[in-house]
């Protein structure tokens, strides 16, 4: 399967690519923009949530590779992603012990990457990421996947607070990892259905979502430097459940 991540310019083309179901990563769109076509984009736009930056000619200039864009820019994702409920039924069908992965607007793409990687080495069931304001699943983030955002389910919500409401109401615990908390990840029971949640680099969880979840853990940290790169504590979390898992089958 092709990675590259599909460019496609013209706001009718963008349109359509809307309307037949397309996965919009980003569509940029040159400042000032008017006129009756664009205000139909931008219809379709705000109808499907979808993530815009405003930038000079200059750089649709250079994304498109020539100056016929019509003063907008989209950038298609590669992969499908999975339908949120209908994951979780599955999973819960078939997995004792289902284990999700939640991301709170994580913006870095090689995190992004390096989290689906040892998500799937991990047996994660599905990461679940918000439509707007996370790392877009692009050439960068499947390179540095190793190929795995191929081969494990992701899904985008309006909100990650959605996707906690209905992972409870599915009996599924969530483990908030945060240093905002006295509680060890060593103490948590993660020997049963578990969603884990990770911040983005530079504010951690929202306090919001943080008041939502069933545990708050964190990683104890021996060092002067106060924290961890988010892929390498969201592998250090994926691991305590491995290990507490495999414990219980042994």
């Amino acid at each position: 399967m092709n990675t590259e991540m599909t460019t496609i310019f013209g706001i009718r083309a963008i349109i359509e690519a809307i309307e037949s179901g397309s996965t919009i990563n980003k569509i940029y769109l040159q400042k000032g923009l008017r006129g009756n076509l664009y205000y139909e984009l931008d219809k379709h736009i705000k109808q499907h949530k979808l993530t815009t930056s405003l930038v000079p000619v200059e750089k649709l200039n250079r994304l498109s590779k020539n100056n016929n864009h019509q003063g907008a820019v989209a950038q298609i994702s590669p992969i499908e992603f999975y339908d949120l409920e209908q994951l979780i039924e599955q999973t819960l069908a078939k997995k004792e012990l289902p284990l999700f992965l939640l991301l709170d607007q994580l913006s870095d793409v090689r995190n992004f990457g390096a989290i689906i990687r040892t998500g799937e080495c991990a047996g994660v069931n599905g990461i679940i990421v918000q439509k707007n304001g996370s790392a877009p699943v692009n050439a960068e983030t499947i390179k540095t996947s190793a190929g795995a955002a191929f081969k494990i389910p992701i899904c985008k919500v309006d909100h990650i607070k959605d996707a906690i409401f209905l992972l409870q109401a599915s009996n599924i615990k969530t483990v908030a990892a945060t240093e905002k908390t006295e509680a060890s990840l060593y103490d948590v029971n993660l020997k049963q259905p578990i969603a884990i949640i990770m911040g983005s680099e530079h504010r951690g969880i929202n306090p919001s979502i943080l008041k939502m979840v069933d545990y708050k853990a964190k990683l104890p940290l021996l060092g002067e430097i106060a924290s961890l790169n988010v892929s390498v504590a969201c592998g250090a979390f994926l691991y305590e459940t491995v290990r507490q898992r495999l414990a219980v089958v042994s």
